[in-house]
């Protein structure tokens, strides 16, 4: 078989230029093409069902909410195991399905489950979420930022309001979490003995502050000209306004809500933190989606960094735009997998050359080595594999095994033709030949006998 492969590629060796040829530009493309990532996908496809429940504790979120999920999402096809995790206001569930089922058709089939599930769960509990849909090692940066002139809840609202949507704004972002600082909120702190001597409860309290803050629908007013919209203004959007609401009226006083508790702005409790350089600051985790480029959703990242940071600087905040990057895992990968190709072509060429003497032998082994690794490129690239630090790492080694066999393989082949033309001159006293010539050593004698320095690989 071996024989008959090599006789079809002697006879119709311009074919083989030319496949060659086509191979090494395809597969030049597929590696500038190809999806670059910290670690392979490793993980089998998932969905994360998130049901936030405020207020209920660990107990009451498992029997109330995470049940409920979990029924609901029972039976649906290809689910292999149901895992879940209930701690206070919070319920965790996580589906895993059979590894060649499609994600994006799973993520489908749990929609439509949530959708029965929400109608279950008890008032005041928010609707089952789906997770947004990221790798495994889907984390493709950290940005932290500090400022001494903002405190925690301020520095929280810029990172919030004016960092978040900018970044998720960078094609290839799955979802950026915060961590640190203070959520915003306006709290208020009930005085139980105000509430029994104006005889208000609890629930009064919380409409009041409810109606207060809430924007409402005020609808149209139609002329024979036009239809005018109302818009209603007015809310409180401070703690000021807000304890001036009026609770209830009686005897010509107001009872404002200022009386019956204290109302001031806050952090929401919180449940982690996050220090910079031993300083007090914010995390932006940045998670790139399912399937993306990590290095080409980096550079998109630090370019969104790059446009906020005058106004941050302006501001009196110090950013930090790479606390972690996994791009440098990937850029440190391809430097090793370069430095091995250059240093074994080195190496093949100097065998070659001092010990065989021959430029033909040594352009062929040189032409192996970057042709068979840009097949592999290609085989993991049809394969639907990323190109990542474990599959370069192994093509960095596999280097190493063919360069073994690019100078072996030459060497050989180029010392039993240079056996075979010897042993077609020297003869016995019968004058028959010491080696049978075979019509591949006949051709390359006769060749030979033209030039004696060339050397042709038939």
């Amino acid at each position: 078989m071996l024989s008959k492969l090599v006789a079809v590629s002697i006879r119709f060796r311009g074919v083989v230029l030319a496949v060659a040829c086509l191979v090494i530009g395809y597969g030049i493309y597929s590696a500038y093409h190809a999806r670059l990532d910290v670690y392979p996908e490793f993980a089998p496809p998932q969905v994360v069902v998130q049901t936030e429940a405020p207020g209920l504790s660990p107990e009451n979120v498992e029997q109330l909410v995470t049940r409920v999920v979990e029924n609901s999402l029972n039976g649906a096809p290809n689910v292999e195991v149901i895992r879940s995790q209930s701690i206070q206001g919070l319920s965790v569930v996580t589906v895993v399905f059979e590894e060649r089922t499609d994600v994006y058709r799973a993520r489908q089939i749990v929609s439509e489950r949530l959708a029965e599930a929400g109608i279950q769960l008890p008032k005041g509990v928010l609707p089952p979420a789906m997770a947004p849909l990221t790798a495994a090692t889907g984390l493709a940066l950290v940005i932290g930022i500090t400022s001494p002139k903002y405190s925690e809840i301020d520095l929280r609202t810029i990172a919030e309001w004016t960092m978040k949507p900018r970044l998720l704004g960078v094609p290839g972002v799955a979802r950026v979490s915060l961590y640190g600082g203070g959520v915003k909120q306006l709290q208020i702190q009930l005085v139980p003995e105000r509430l029994a001597a104006y005889g208000l409860s609890v629930s009064e309290i919380v409409s009041a502050a409810r109606a207060a803050t809430g924007i409402r629908g005020a609808g149209f007013v139609e002329t024979p000209a036009q239809r005018i919209v109302l818009e209603t203004e007015g809310q409180s959007l401070n703690a000021v306004e807000l304890g001036n609401v009026v609770l209830q009226s009686a005897s010509g006083r107001s009872i404002r809500l200022r009386d019956v508790a204290t109302v001031q702005e806050g952090a929401e409790p919180k449940i982690g933190d996050a220090t910079i350089m031993g300083r007090s600051g914010i995390l932006l985790l940045a998670s790139s989606q399912y399937g993306a480029n990590t290095i080409e959703v980096t550079r998109g990242l630090e370019k969104a960094i790059a446009d906020l940071r005058p106004g941050l600087t302006s501001q009196g905040i110090t950013l930090y735009p790479d606390l972690f990057r996994p791009a440098n895992f990937i850029i440190t990968s391809l430097q090793s997998i370069r430095q091995a190709l250059w240093i074994g072509a080195a190496l093949v060429a100097a065998v070659l050359f001092i010990f065989l003497f021959n430029i033909r032998v040594a352009f062929i082994s040189l032409t192996a080595i970057p042709l068979s690794l840009l097949v592999a490129v290609i085989v993991l690239t049809r394969a639907g594999v990323t190109l990542n630090t474990l599959t370069l790492g192994g093509l960095a080694i596999a280097i190493g095994e063919v360069v073994d066999d690019a100078i072996i393989d030459a060497e050989n082949i180029f010392r039993r033709l240079r056996e075979a033309g010897a042993g077609l001159k020297a003869k016995d006293i019968s004058g028959s030949y010491m080696t049978p010539p075979s019509k591949y050593a006949r051709r390359w004698c006769m060749r030979r006998s033209l030039s004696p320095s060339c050397f042709y690989p038939c």
